[in-house]
């Protein structure tokens, strides 16, 4: 599904704990997975899907990140890894959307876009980069179903 403007900015498709209906409140395991996931289409520019990009993620990130001692901290670091991945996919688009996911398993937020049309630049090339690897823990990219590079990066619940 692409979210247009025509709807409601962007929403989670997929936070299992508030939408399987389970009480916010509870406790969950520390080993389960909280993910949410977004899609932006061809009418957004690299500014705007920046932009809708990082609103969703802050206002999901709250929920991903319940049960982690360090939910702020991690959350920042979290959105400004996700903000440089998004600039560099969106102006760099191989597939029609930009698609992204972010998921927590307690002891990382996983972020991934896709898809670029180019292997993932050196951070001479795109200084936003520098910023990426210093805050995540690993980085990388593999074949996106629609033949470009969907990026990855993990960065730690715990500084």
């Amino acid at each position: 599904m692409t979210i247009s403007s025509a709807t409601p900015r962007l929403r989670p498709s997929s936070l299992r704990s508030l939408i399987a209906g389970q009480d916010p409140d509870v406790q969950q395991a520390p080993d389960t997975e909280r993910s949410a996931e977004f899609r932006l289409g061809p009418e957004h520019s690299a500014a705007d899907a920046v932009q809708r990009a990082h609103g969703f993620a802050a206002a999901v990130m709250p929920a991903l990140l319940a049960t982690s001692p360090e939910a702020t901290r991690a959350g920042q670091s979290a959105l400004a890894v996700l903000t440089e991945l998004i600039d560099i996919t969106a102006r760099h688009r191989a597939s029609v959307d930009l698609a992204g996911r972010i998921s927590c398993d307690g002891e990382h937020v996983l972020l991934t876009v896709g898809e670029m049309d180019r292997p993932l630049p050196a951070p001479e090339e795109e200084p936003g980069l520098f910023l990426v690897h210093r805050l995540a823990d690993d980085v990388g990219q593999h074949r996106g179903d629609e033949a470009g590079h969907a990026t990855w990066a993990s960065v730690p619940l715990r500084g």
